[in-house]
């Protein structure tokens, strides 16, 4: 005899062997490729980009998201021998918006280099003491 009982917020279901052969009647519905609830990767089953992937990390939110769809699409939809090539104008312009809000988009050179000189104070402190004091006498 089946039964279940609840145990906090679980629910346990007691199956015998006679309730399993009865084949189901549950009906399973197909996947919808444009369920917006359902969660896509970044290349929908049409072959369109998802822009609300959370895998770009709100770059095609964000106020160079034009300029990241542009340069984005370019290169997905490219056919160029070597993909993306006929895209440099597109990524030009998404850089050089991207400068215009360091705060948003920092660039890996800065962030390194801040490391590293942080690091550097760090690590010799007196090296960088004297590096001060020679870019002020110079």
């Amino acid at each position: 005899m089946s039964y279940c009982r609840q145990e906090g917020k679980d629910r346990i279901i007691f199956a015998t062997k006679e309730d399993h052969e009865t084949p189901s009647s549950a009906e399973l519905v197909a996947d919808d490729p444009d369920d917006p609830y359902e969660e896509q990767g970044l290349i929908l089953p049409s072959g369109d980009i998802n822009w609300n992937c959370p895998c770009l990390g709100g770059m095609a939110s964000g106020p160079c998201g034009e300029q990241f769809k542009s340069a984005f699409s370019c290169f997905h939809y490219s056919t160029e021998e070597i993909k993306g090539s006929d895209c440099v104008d597109q990524f030009r312009a998404m850089q050089e918006c991207m400068q215009k809000y360091p705060d948003l988009y920092p660039q890996e050179d800065e962030e390194e280099e801040k490391e590293k000189s942080s690091k550097d104070l760090e690590a010799n402190p007196m090296e960088a003491s004297v590096a001060k004091e020679e870019k002020g006498s110079s």
